[in-house]
């Protein structure tokens, strides 16, 4: 059946997905519900369950101008109430944690950046540590400064107040290696705990609060008894403790249960794992088997930055380096949450499932993400061992590529859904640019890389490890030196016997997928092309370069169709839509466009992303498609052509309807109704034409009816009248209508916006009219007095 094919003409944004945590301050609000996570100057509230819509409190800072107001830091109250923010400005602001607004802020006097903000355990005191190596106390009711601790040295790291409200107690760590106690209210320093020899990140009371664990980046943790100041074990980890968090006894940890009478405390480091230690005994009762968070790549380097314990749900949140929050049921330790907080760059975006519920996002990581469209809830999959660069999919298969010179081939299932790696390829000897998945059969997929290979790998149909333990290998078919340098794409057919590669060397190529033969070579970019594609109907490729030019070229006699050129800088990505009658490009300039092929214009552009456009993926129906590139931005746009359409004939049909009530209503000489629908289809000549009527007919109302006008209306007719203004034979009526809305301007009833633009245009034209009527009226006058000179002789005469 022919059915024809109705071209896109506009898309619009349906959802812009940005980055909500980009490294610094993180909290976890006291019903587990909601993340508190640091983002470029601004604090970003964001729901466990679902990140459509981050809350943002604080100013947005631009490249373009600094912010006085950027965040530095904050904290979060006990009961989740109140939210106190230092700023650069060196202000302290206290925010209604409900509805966002702020309640108080006060000017601090540290010298120098805020460091740190903590809320006592009753809510009724905050401590904030500065740059200056001072800490100071405030009232939040008052917003007066209760008093200054001194002693620490270099910035402060990490401030915790004495569980126990009563003993006024305040833990603080500067630069040095040194942990210290002051009694707030005398302000005195009463405990001094030295035995660290590196930067101490983490500290943490038992429940009977009679001791305390500290972690260092000295790789040991300690268990110091808080009153004789005494360290009762030290422990070698082997790793930099970024954050140590002790565990409540009975609880139940990954079947563990954790005893009484005994401190355990769960840290987090560089080796990406939570462990659990047993204090006193000095042995870990529980690790990590299925961490999400890779190992630091180099020593001292950072993994787990962070780790909470939510009491009230038994959960517990650790956040990598990454900006990845994953949080983690207790009792079996299953990842149950995972949210990614900022994506880096996006170098590539693919659609799975049978009705694109899920997308796969390859960023500047070695793992790849995949979220649900639904809710955008975040699935990392482990498995490369550097940066993915590539995806593709079917519908039973992912495939992806990487600087570590290996592909992966994934199978997924879907509700819920599920992902295991089948099969890897390892016969590249460089970084693997780009990899396709054969359309019709699902039997073979290609390879290209930056070794100047392309290579076709078989699928099987069972995969069977040549060794126990290892991943199966996927076998390499064909191999062919392809081009002269770097290849950056590989594009199989829709029927699967050809695959076209595109490279650096200006040149794109056509082959045989059966033996790798040379079908045709298309020259004629004059700079290195990033993609090449098929037309999904016709016997066409499509090839786009950093010669700011998309091309098509016919399979046939491989000659070049036609050259479309509107982007001002390299074109990255193309897609075709609308059965191959229209294309999708994005640029470097963070541009997209809309192409007709039919008519080689571009229909629409869009400008959204601040930054170049690496990938894109369209929709099986193309009712939507995403767009992600340098800026860390997931922008999903949807087509709203139809309703476009429907939209204007909607305001065409009411047009046309107010139109012949104007007629009906002039043709009945009711003018003062006429004038208002007039204006609503903001017609000046048939308001002139009114206007003048009223003039001749001498009808009165006019004023009462200008009165009754909405201000926009009144404004419209204040154009109009300057319209007329300008024509010396429309002068009466200009000034009428004039002198009427400047009464009520004077009234009060018509506020105009550029007034002085308006009068700039029509007192030139007024002044000359008022010039022209002086000269009649002086004339009239030189006629009445001729008249009368005449008289006498006229009666002599008779």
């Amino acid at each position: 059946m022919n059915t024809k094919v109705k071209l896109k003409e506009v898309y619009e944004v349906k959802q812009q997905y940005k980055a909500f945590y980009t490294g610094g301050t993180i909290v976890w609000k006291p019903d587990a519900r909601q993340f508190l996570c640091q983002n470029n100057g601004t604090i970003s509230i964001v729901s466990i369950d679902n990140l459509q819509e981050p809350v943002t409190l604080g100013e947005q800072q631009t490249d373009s101008e600094i912010s006085e107001d950027v965040i530095y830091t904050f904290a979060i109250g006990n009961t989740g109430k109140s939210i106190v923010s230092g700023h650069r400005s060196g202000l302290l602001k206290l925010w209604d944690g409900e509805t966002h607004n702020v309640q108080k802020m006060w000017k601090t006097v540290h010298q120098g950046p805020i460091s740190r903000l903590v809320f006592n355990p009753t809510d009724s005191c905050i401590a904030s540590g500065g740059a200056d190596s001072t800490i100071r106390l405030w009232d939040p009711t008052e917003q007066v400064c209760l008093g200054t601790l001194r002693g620490s040295e270099g910035l402060i790291n990490v401030i915790v107040f004495h569980p126990d409200t009563d003993s006024k107690i305040v833990v603080a760590v500067g630069d040095d290696t040194k942990i210290r106690a002051w009694n707030y209210e005398s302000r005195k320093l009463i405990k001094t705990f030295e035995g660290h020899f590196s930067r101490v990140t983490g500290i943490s009371f038992s429940e009977d609060r009679t001791h305390l664990v500290s972690s260092g980046r000295d790789k040991i943790l300690i268990l110091w008894n808080f009153e004789t100041q005494q360290a009762v074990k030290t422990i070698p980890v082997y790793e930099s403790i970024e954050s140590v968090v002790v565990l409540p006894a009975g609880l139940n940890i990954g079947g563990i249960k954790l005893k009484k009478g005994k401190v355990y405390a769960a840290c987090g480091g560089e080796d990406g794992l939570v462990k659990v230690w047993e204090m006193t005994g000095a042995k870990i009762i529980y690790k990590q088997s299925n961490s999400l968070v890779a190992k630091a790549s180099e020593e001292g380097g950072l993994s787990i930055t962070n780790l909470f314990y939510s009491k009230s749900v038994g959960r517990m949140a650790v956040v990598s380096a990454d900006h990845n929050i994953l949080v983690h049921e207790c009792e079996t330790f299953e990842c149950v949450h995972q949210l990614s907080g900022f994506s880096d760059e996006i170098l590539d975006l693919i659609l799975l499932g049978k009705r694109d519920q899920y997308i796969a996002m390859a960023t500047n990581s070695n793992d790849f993400k995949v979220y649900d469209v639904n809710t955008m809830n975040c699935q990392l999959v482990k498995g490369h061992t550097d940066i993915v660069l590539s995806l593709c999919a079917n519908d039973r298969y992912l495939l992806s590529s990487s600087k570590d010179n290996s592909i992966r081939l994934w199978s997924f299932g879907e509700e819920p859904f599920t992902i295991n790696c089948v099969a890897i390829g390892l016969k590249h000897t460089n970084t693997v640019g780009s990899v396709t998945l054969s359309k019709h059969g699902g039997n073979f997929c290609a390879s290209v890389s930056q070794d100047r290979c392309l290579k076709t790998w078989k699928i099987p149909k069972t995969f069977t490890a040549e060794e126990e333990g290892e991943l199966p290998r996927l076998q390499c078919t064909l191999t062919e030196l392809a081009h002269e340098k770097d290849i950056n794409c590989v594009c199989i057919s829709p029927n699967d016997r050809l695959i076209a590669t595109g490279s650096q060397d200006k040149t794109a190529k056509l082959w045989d997928a059966s033996d790798l033969s040379v079908v045709g070579v298309f020259r004629g970019h004059t700079r290195g092309i990033w993609a090449v594609r098929f037309s999904p109907v016709d016997q066409i490729l499509l090839t786009n370069a950093a010669d700011c030019s998309i091309k098509l070229w016919s399979l046939e006699d491989m000659t070049c169709l036609k050259t479309l050129e509107g982007h001002d800088s390299s074109v990255l990505r193309v897609e075709f839509i609308s059965h191959g009658m229209q294309l999708l490009s994005a640029g470097a300039d963070g541009l997209l466009k809309l192409w007709s092929i039919k008519t080689s214009e571009c229909v629409q552009t869009l400008d959204r992303h601040d930054n170049r456009i690496w990938a894109l993926c369209v929709t099986r129906d193309e009712s939507v498609f995403y767009s992600g590139g340098s800026d860390s931005q997931l922008i999903q746009w949807h087509d709203v052509t139809e309703s476009k359409r429907q939209l204007e004939l909607d305001q065409r049909k009411e047009t046309l309807l107010q139109e012949q009530e104007l007629n009906n209503l002039l043709s009945e000489r009711k003018l003062l109704k006429a004038l208002r629908i007039s204006l609503n289809l903001d017609r000046p000549l048939s308001t002139l034409k009114i206007v003048n009527e009223v003039i001749k007919t001498k009808e009165q109302g006019l004023e009462d009816t200008v009165r009754k006008l909405s201000n926009d209306h009144k404004e419209r007719l204040l154009r109009h009248a300057i319209e007329w203004n300008t024509n010396s034979k429309n002068c009466r009526p200009a000034q009428l209508a004039l002198n009427v809305l400047l009464q009520e301007m004077l009234a009060g009833r018509f506020q105009v916006s550029e007034l002085n633009k308006h009068l700039e245009a029509s007192l030139p034209y007024t002044e000359r009219h008022f010039k022209r009527l002086t000269e009649y009226m002086k004339d009239l006058k030189f006629v009445e007095y001729s008249l009368r000179c005449m008289q006498p002789h006229a009666a002599k005469m008779d």
